[in-house]
């Protein structure tokens, strides 16, 4: 059985981050990956941006190029973390895919597609979004349109003149509605569940993630008013487009709900011409039919389900009680569970100061912790 020092599972943003971190700290570490260097950023829809600001998006060690300006696009974001991966020095090996994680001989049996790794200390990066969710709505798979998962869009050329539902109003959701407009499709409705914040992405060129990292450790209770207020001067009100008020601030949302607020890319625009009609939520289908809730009935050529995702840690780790709420790891960052020491998780919050920043943040306190307990040993 190979033996390393440290074995970081998954090549994205954030494995990448703690990667770099643990060597130069000094820490030997290998990184593991089912696929490629920034494998769901490869998966996304075509017109993607960073929805936060190249200046904050810096992961530590390397800055991200000007060229691409202040939102870096999908590409730019893939190309960087190839660099960032050589810059460092990183060893990835690809083709690896892990299953299972337990504890033996004081460090980690960490079982692979290729067979039994042991490590001292582990970090798992597998990704926020790793598994997409379709949900189970009743008469799905009669529905005699086409029916795909956000994860599958990838730019509006097979919708141009076509009738199109999207379902899910979240940041993906609502730039994909926003794509399909600009792309031709001849009707674009946006299923709504719970009406979201929406904020512009930037007011007056300061980024709307700017107002995040400031007010990040205020109570929600002192931030929300805050935001309310600018959103009424910047967006105003949306009840007349379709678009009712959230029923929460867009603070407390992210907190106790872990969802971000929409960061405009054109969906208000769209709301006020018209272009986007918002709709009620999905709860089934019959035939050619989308039935809404309150009993409305839809035929859309095509259905966009834009209903997130999974972080699919029970196979991993389910078997050692640390996957808590919402699928997620009962500890983040730094620490670690007492009954899985030197097991660090990164990247499984979805934080109002934007993921990338967070990614290093939380990559130097591991690295840092990681340093201090291999030279005690």
């Amino acid at each position: 059985m190979e033996r390393i020092d440290t074995v970081v599972i998954g090549a994205g943003p954030a494995g990448l981050a703690s990667a770099a971190m643990l060597r130069r700290r000094g820490v030997p570490c290998v990184v593991l990956e089912r696929d490629a260097i920034a494998a769901s950023w490869r998966r996304h829809y075509d017109r993607l941006h960073l929805h936060t600001a190249r200046g904050f998006s810096h992961l530590p060690g390397l800055r991200m190029s000007s060229r691409h300006g202040r939102w870096v696009p999908r590409d730019g974001v893939i190309g960087y973390l190839e660099r960032y991966a050589r810059h460092h020095g990183i060893e990835v090996r690809r083709g690896i895919e892990v299953s299972r994680l337990d504890r033996e001989d004081g460090g980690w049996r960490i079982e692979t597609s290729e067979g039994a790794v042991h490590a001292r200390a582990l970090v798992v990066a597998t990704g926020y979004n790793r598994e997409p969710h379709m949900p189970e709505w009743p008469g799905r798979e009669g529905f005699t349109g086409d029916l795909i998962h956000g994860s599958e869009y990838r730019n509006p050329d097979p919708y141009r003149g076509r009738d199109v539902l999207v379902v899910g109003s979240g940041n993906t959701g609502a730039e994909i509605a926003v794509d399909l407009v600009e792309g031709g499709a001849s009707r674009v409705r946006l299923a709504v569940r719970t009406p979201p914040n929406i904020l512009p992405r930037e007011t007056g060129g300061v980024p709307a993630q700017a107002t995040g990292i400031l007010m990040r450790h205020l109570p929600a209770k002192v931030a929300d008013p805050i935001v309310e207020a600018t959103r009424r001067v910047t967006v105003g009100d949306l009840s007349p487009y379709g678009m009712p008020p959230a029923p929460r601030g867009a603070f407390s949302q992210a907190v106790e709900d872990d969802v971000v607020p929409i960061l405009d890319v054109g969906l208000i625009g769209a709301l006020k011409r018209g272009e986007v009609e918002v709709v009620p939520a999905v709860e089934g289908f019959d035939g050619a039919e989308v039935l809404l809730r309150g009993g409305e009935r839809v035929s859309p050529g095509a259905v966009i389900a834009c209903a997130g995702y999974r972080r699919a840690l029970e196979p991993l780790i389910g078997h050692l009680g640390l996957v808590g709420d919402k699928g997620r790891p009962v500890v983040h960052g730094a620490r670690t569970d007492p009954r899985a020491p030197d097991l660090h998780f990164i990247g499984y919050t979805n934080p109002i100061s934007g993921m990338f920043r967070e990614f290093g943040i939380d990559a130097r306190r591991i690295a840092k912790h990681q340093a201090r307990r291999r030279s005690a040993v």
